[in-house]
């Protein structure tokens, strides 16, 4: 007979799960930025009560993905170029300030065991990317930079890091459809990065990281050109 918790654990399972499953919508661009839905849509779209899916939406409204309209419902949040350009600067700045603390610390390399798993996602993601397969590539670069996050920084910061790598991503996906060869842009150097940590070769490993910068960024000025901020 179920414990007189398992109502709140069920609901909160089914509640990530739609979140979850929500998210992977936006990011594959099946649910398009401005695009707006109600709590009552998602319900009868996947079958279950009210009460999770609103909890679901209010989770990633918080998380910056989604903006609630009380009258109205939700609305998938539309990033401008200019918030790409800030969120791919922010992301920089934070991982050169995780090297930077771990030069003070004397902690440059990373035990190659422990990034075992980090250099399978890193093939995988930078294969992807070399024949611009997103629906593939978003999946494997997501939990690459998220598990290499906690081997060389701590969760928080992990944590931080992977919520503005969804965002990115979020805004990226339409746009990179919408380009004749999106492989021109898509970051491909995972391995490269995994190997130079190995090695302890910090100045390699920041050169492959201010490349990718430099990638996001001219992307972020084409992108100017085209549909302007």
């Amino acid at each position: 007979m179920p414990g007189p918790g398992s109502t709140s654990v069920t609901r909160s399972t089914l509640r990530q799960q739609i979140a979850d499953a929500l998210r992977d919508e936006v990011l594959a661009g099946r649910l398009q930025p401005g695009q707006e839905f109600t709590v009552k849509q998602i319900a009868d779209q996947y079958g279950v009560s009210a009460t999770p899916v609103r909890e679901a939406l209010v989770d990633l409204s918080a998380q910056g993905l989604l903006e609630s309209d009380q009258h109205r419902g939700f609305r998938v949040h539309q990033f401008s170029v200019t918030d790409y350009r800030d969120m791919v600067e922010t992301r920089s700045l934070v991982v050169d300030g995780i090297i930077q603390h771990a030069e003070r610390l004397g902690r440059t390399q990373v035990n190659a065991s422990a990034v075992v798993p980090v250099r399978r996602r890193a093939e995988e993601a930078a294969r992807a990317a070399r024949s611009g397969d997103l629906d593939i590539l978003i999946g494997y670069d997501l939990r690459f930079w998220h598990e290499l996050g906690t081997i060389v920084s701590n969760r928080y910061i992990s944590d931080f890091l992977h919520q503005l790598r969804v965002q990115t991503w979020v805004f990226a996906v339409p746009h990179l459809k919408g380009e004749t060869d999106c492989r021109r842009w898509l970051f491909s150097g995972y391995e490269e990065l995994v190997d130079a940590l190995v090695r302890g070769e910090i100045t390699e490993a920041r050169d492959v990281l201010c490349g990718y910068t430099e990638l996001s960024l001219s992307w972020a000025d084409r992108l100017d050109e085209r549909i302007g901020s």
